[in-house]
């Protein structure tokens, strides 16, 4: 487990990290989003799909807990697991299937973490007051798998 911070001053930071993130990303990837409302993960998701050439799909997935978007040959699956009361329901509606087939962006993720696999990126997303455009990101990743994604990033500082 590492730990990095990103501080974003704009929703075009915002947008162009997730780019550069999506730039390392391949099936089977988990990224869990959490942070108070207003805090950013839809737009960070936008930045992602953007990367893909989906940036005029997003669409919050908050009733229908999961949206899925195709561009050639990679799957990226949007879920919102805030109306989820734990990881049964999770299950229950096939979720973990989702894990091996595509990229996996999961807000509120920290609902259904028992069921996560041992490698995923944990992005918490706080607002600054002082700033209303500014977001800081709190980045830990787990497993050994994303060990060295960050370490080119600019802007990031490893804790």
């Amino acid at each position: 487990m590492k730990n990095y911070t990103y501080t974003s001053y704009s929703e075009n930071d915002t947008i162009n990290f997730a780019k550069k993130l999506a730039s390392q990303l391949h099936k089977k990837d988990i990224i869990v989003l959490s942070g108070e409302l207003g805090s950013g993960k839809t737009k960070f998701t936008q930045g992602i799909l953007a990367y893909f050439g989906l940036d005029d799909e997003i669409s919050s997935p908050t009733f229908t807990i999961v949206n899925e978007y195709i561009k050639d040959d990679i799957n990226i699956y949007h879920f919102d697991v805030y109306r989820l009361s734990d990881s049964s329901e999770f299950y229950e509606i096939g979720g973990e299937e989702y894990f091996e087939n595509g990229i996996c962006i999961i807000e509120w993720g920290e609902i259904i973490e028992d069921i996560l696999p041992d490698d995923y990126i944990h992005i918490y997303l706080k607002r600054d007051f002082n700033n209303e455009n500014t977001r800081i990101f709190n980045i830990t990743t787990f497993g050994k798998k994303y060990d060295n994604i960050f370490s080119n990033f600019n802007k990031i500082v490893e804790k």
